[in-house]
């Protein structure tokens, strides 16, 4: 890998970051490669997994880019042979996964390469469930329910949102029900993770921003889930560091690479501390609204979050994890403040909402798996008044 300023000791210098978590030594996967013109290791990383033939998931927009090109050349030049499927779309669902499996199948592959956003990170995960074990996505809905191995898997995020790349999860909507299925297995983790900064300064403000917001909430909803745990705070902590201090200068400056560095090991980090604990209720409102409105997921937990940390925050249960965040109140605050910056502080009622629909959003959101990983209880009738909260705005 190229000498970078932007190392993750550098990156991480300004607060007493444990080495271990700089480390990624709680990835379930092999472990994590970050610099600049880490990409151009991509084809020795997959030699060394025993890859000879590759597929390259990825989408139609990233192409446009010249990632993908310097991708297979990176492949090539290793002596790999590769097949593109380059059709994911945003939230992928089990039909895309099935036409992913198709391509795969067809090209006799024995590597997976995921390059892009979370959407194509968790078509790439989906496809090796399917291909190695069989059956559907349906089969592997909850966690280790694939008994055999699977193909090596490696990462390479485009996006600074989601995570994915430190996480043994694919998530998969049904196709009919619009139901999003979290399908985890250590096995499906990513053999190598590439972290490369330059690859993030061609995404469109729209995508900085939604993904950005998107991680901010995994770093603040796993620092005070239930399932929270020492490890999983320390890269909580990471995250929220590195994210709040970064995601203002982005949005000002997108070809600022050192905001940019800082996004994408700040999205790695919460996606560590999400595989180590859980989420919340911001997420589990998050994901009716993207499956009845198409509300990107960004958005959708976006404006959710600051009203269910005042939720939170509210209970004597969740004061102590929202005190070492400097309140609730002064967190919300700072939320508000990001969301403001990114031009994602819209009320529900902005966003083509029907208030009618909220009791029924809340009983879903009731039902979402995240929900029982809250650090506070959520009723059905808590999550309408979250929701109306959200729907008015303020």
């Amino acid at each position: 890998m190229s000498e970078s300023p932007l190392s993750i000791d550098s990156l991480c210098a300004e607060w007493e970051i444990p080495k271990g978590v700089r480390e990624f030594r709680d990835v379930p996967g092999g472990g994590v490669k970050f610099g600049c013109g880490a990409l151009d290791h991509l084809g020795a990383e997959c030699a060394s997994l025993g890859g000879e033939r590759a597929l390259l998931v990825t989408d139609p927009g990233l192409a446009a880019t010249g990632s993908v090109r310097r991708a297979m050349d990176s492949l090539e030049g290793a002596g790999l042979d590769v097949v593109v499927y380059d059709q994911v779309r945003e939230n992928p669902n089990t039909d895309d996964v099935t036409r992913c499996v198709a391509t795969a199948k067809k090209a006799e592959i024995d590597l997976i390469v995921g390059l892009g956003g979370g959407s194509s990170l968790d078509t790439a995960k989906g496809c090796n469930f399917i291909l190695t074990n069989g059956g559907t996505m349906h089969d592997y809905w909850g966690v280790g329910k694939a008994a055999e191995p699977m193909l090596p898997f490696v990462a390479v995020p485009t996006t600074s949102g989601t995570g994915s790349e430190c996480q043994s999860f694919a998530l998969i909507a049904d196709a009919q029900t619009h139901a999003k299925m979290a399908c985890g297995d250590k096995k499906a983790a990513a053999a190598v993770a590439i972290l490369d900064p330059e690859l993030t300064l061609t995404m469109p403000s729209k995508v900085t921003s939604h993904t950005g917001i998107d991680a901010i909430s995994h770093a603040l909803e796993t620092a005070v889930c239930k399932t929270r745990n020492e490890t999983s705070m320390a890269y909580s902590d990471a995250a929220w560091r590195l994210l709040d201090s970064a995601i203002e200068r982005v949005m000002i400056d997108p070809n600022d690479l050192e905001a940019r560095a800082r996004m994408l090991l700040g999205s790695a980090f919460a996606g560590t501390a999400i595989e180590n604990s859980m989420l919340g209720i911001a997420h589990s409102c998050a994901n009716p609204l993207t499956a009845h409105y198409g509300i990107v997921h960004g958005q959708a937990v976006g404006v959710m979050l600051p009203h269910v940390i005042a939720f939170n925050s509210a209970r004597s249960e969740a004061a102590d994890p929202y005190a070492s965040l400097g309140g609730g109140k002064k967190l919300a605050d700072r939320v508000k403040r990001h969301l403001t910056t990114a031009g994602l502080d819209r009320p529900l009622s902005d966003q083509g909402v029907d208030p009618d629909s909220l009791p029924q959003l809340a009983g879903e959101a009731a039902q979402q798996w995240t929900a029982q990983f809250n650090p506070v209880k959520a009723t059905e009738s808590d999550l309408l008044t979250i929701y109306k909260q959200a729907f008015e705005g303020g």
